[in-house]
């Protein structure tokens, strides 16, 4: 079984490597590729792609086998109930410090693997279609496999060295993927953001790893999860105040699970990065890279346990961001951010139920969300690719007739978000909203309550997507409308397949994932304390509490109908009327704004202050531009001395001896 986790993680990583060198090498050997248009994307109704085609197909075939190696892992180790460890290789022995390389297969890891492997290697699949005309194929496709290992890295990780190592590696594919198209301007403002973002709460996953370091010693799993226990109710001291080990531990390593996962303040980077093609928001910001701190912190369960606090903020802000993304969804008009805010929205369900001290929920909901956020965000680059190139849902509509499998596939996607009865996101979602309400505390109220009105405003703008894209009027012109047309079956057949597993992961694992204990599978790739019952108390809520997503859902659909199909003229006349409001909402609630005014700006102003005063004042005044300029203006001159002609020097020397003779005679000596 050791092959076939070798196999499992490092083939994306072969692929990644030929196709990137290899590939990049055939590109040149045939004269190089086309470049980038005016605005930085590649015309694909004008130029055809002339370069190798088989950097794509390896890649998508190494994914695609891989994909098939994860679900026999998925059933050997989940479902078989074995775990593995795997050693790859001595890593890092510094002193006390060491990390080996280990691949560590236990059922979260196998779900993980699962979830990777079949999205990355049905996107690779779709972009075989999608970027069937970019110039720069091998790269784009050695970048997603680039990716993928990276990210599998991040999931087999068995300490928290490894695991920062596959976090650093997805955020640098990140940045090169979401400016991938590097000539347009905001594609790379979009990258640069997303790197700094998160930044900061990769800063603060590093002090926790040091942390964790400082406290026991190790940063290896197991033997940390075994010494935390004896840690409870101990504090450490910083700038004369003491504070709890575990709860700083717990929050140091949630500040780097928010950054990646776009939770509520650090979020401000995953709706830019939709500047990057479509199948990359599909993969990275849909289903994989987003869910890296949700599968943080439930790795990290045997922590989170022993700290009610930082469980408590979990909550706190998961809720809050299922909220705020839900609420900025409601008006967005590109249709992409949409999806995006709505990636923000289902993360933060899923910190919800870890907070609560449900992770096998919070990890069902991100078995179940890649599957068909994935859908919806493939389903939206149908509808892209089909409209050339056209994103702003207000220049849409009437697009049913000729777009019906996209059309079906994207109805399917809509109604597992939404959480229609017996599709994948009616189980786990509702879990997550049952098992916040579960807990009975103050904090679980208040996250229920925002849970069930972000329900309703998913509702709302899920179907005001369809409604917008796919009915009404056409609002295209006459000319785009004329090449309207469905995409071939290369970008069909993954949306066939996420379409089935949005309609049957729920149903088919429900028992494994948020079943009664004797069906759970977890063993102990997730730690509940023993005096946490929530996975059973989640079973026996009141009736109106299991009702209520669906209630949220029903309104939220006729709400959206009566706003896009029978008055269509009501959302103007409503945004009119309340200006602030609306622009509050579409304005994503000022954050971009309030950063800017609190932090980008006071920071340009420090740098150019710097720059002017101390750079070119202070350093250049006194340095280059003094001290140093008064030595050449000096030697310039001296230099000029140094004629060549022996009569100057002669005449030099004589000055001196008349010199030192009138010295002697009138005062040198007495």
């Amino acid at each position: 079984m050791n092959t076939l986790y070798l196999l499992i993680v490092f083939l994306p990583l072969i692929g990644a490597i030929i196709a990137g060198f290899g590939g990049s090498l055939a590109l040149k050997t045939i004269g190089g590729a086309a470049d980038h248009d005016a605005h930085g994307r590649d015309d694909e109704h004008h130029h055809a792609y002339d370069g190798p085609r088989w950097p794509a197909l390896l890649t998508t075939g190494l994914l695609l086998f891989c994909a098939l190696l994860s679900w026999i892992a998925f059933f050997d180790v989940a479902i078989g109930g074995r775990q593995y460890k795997v050693e790859v290789a001595t890593w890092v022995h510094s002193g006390g410090l060491a990390a080996d390389w280990v691949l560590r297969i236990d059922t979260l890891t196998a779900v993980m693997l699962v979830v990777v492997h079949t999205v990355s290697s049905l996107v690779h699949l779709y972009s075989i279609g999608y970027m069937s005309h970019d110039p720069h194929q091998p790269r784009f496709f050695a970048f997603l496999s680039m990716f993928t290992f990276a990210m599998l890295m991040l999931v087999t990780s068995d300490n928290l060295l490894q695991m920062f190592f596959g976090w650093e590696g997805v955020g640098l594919a990140s940045y090169l993927l979401i400016g991938y198209w590097y000539k347009r301007p905001s594609a790379n403002a979009a990258a640069i953001k997303a790197f700094i973002v998160n930044r900061v709460g990769d800063f603060g996953f590093a002090l926790g790893i040091f942390g964790v370091y400082w406290t026991f010693g190790s940063i290896e799993f197991d033997t940390i999860f075994n010494a935390a226990p004896a840690q409870v109710g101990k504090t450490i001291e910083f700038l004369g105040n003491q504070y709890d080990v575990m709860t700083t531990l717990c929050l140091l390593l949630f500040m780097g699970a928010m950054g990646k996962s776009a939770q509520f303040l650090l979020h401000t980077w995953l709706p830019d990065a939709m500047e990057g093609p479509t199948p990359v928001s599909a993969l990275i910001h849909a289903a994989t890279m987003v869910t890296a701190g949700v599968f943080l912190v439930a790795r990290m369960s045997p922590f989170f346990e022993l700290s009610p606090d930082a469980a408590m903020v979990v909550i706190l802000i998961g809720a809050v961001t299922a909220f705020f993304a839900a609420t900025v969804g409601l008006v967005q008009n590109d249709i992409k951010r949409v999806i995006a805010y709505s990636t923000c929205s289902q993360l933060g369900y899923m910190f919800v139920a870890l907070g609560v001290g449900a992770y096998g929920v919070g990890i069902f909901h991100l078995f179940t969300h890649a599957f068909f956020k994935a859908l919806l965000f493939l389903g939206s680059g149908s509808v892209i690719h089909a409209i050339s190139d056209e994103q702003d849902m207000r220049e849409m509509g009437g697009l049913y007739p000729h777009l019906k499998k996209t059309w079906a596939m994207m109805l399917i996607g809509t109604l597992a978000l939404t959480g229609f009865p017996l599709t994948a996101g009616y189980f786990s979602k509702d879990a997550v909203i049952e098992s916040a309400f579960a807990i009975h505390t103050g904090m679980g109220t208040f996250a229920f309550t925002l849970l069930v009105v972000a329900a309703f405003c998913t509702s709302f703008y899920s179907w005001r997507l369809m409604f917008m894209t796919f009915h009404g009027r056409p609002r295209a012109s006459k000319e785009v409308m004329s090449h309207v047309h469905e995409s071939p079956n290369v970008m069909l057949v993954p949306l066939y397949l996420l379409a089935a597993g949005a309609l049957l992961a729920g149903l088919a694992f429900k028992e494994y994932f948020i079943g009664h204990e004797e069906t759970l599978f977890w063993g102990e790739s997730l730690y509940r304390a023993p005096g946490n019952t929530i996975v059973e108390d989640l079973h026996h809520v009141p009736a109106m509490v299991k009702l209520s997503p669906f209630i949220a859902m029903v309104l939220g659909f006729g709400l959206a109908w009566l706003f896009y199909i029978k008055k269509p003229e009501l959302p103007r006349e409503l945004a009119e009327q309340h200006q602030p409001a609306y622009k509050f909402l579409l304005n994503k609630w000022y954050f971009d704004e309030l950063y800017d005014f609190l932090l980008v700006r006071p920071a340009m102003r420090l740098g150019r202050f710097l720059w002017l005063k101390g750079d070119g004042w202070t350093i250049d005044g006194f340095g280059p531009d003094g001290v140093s300029a008064r030595v050449i203006d000096v030697t310039n001159r001296i230099v000029r001395l140094q004629s060549g002609y022996v009569y100057h020097y002669a005449f030099a020397m004589l000055i001196g001896v008349a010199a030192l003779i009138t010295y002697f005679m009138f005062g040198g000596t007495h």
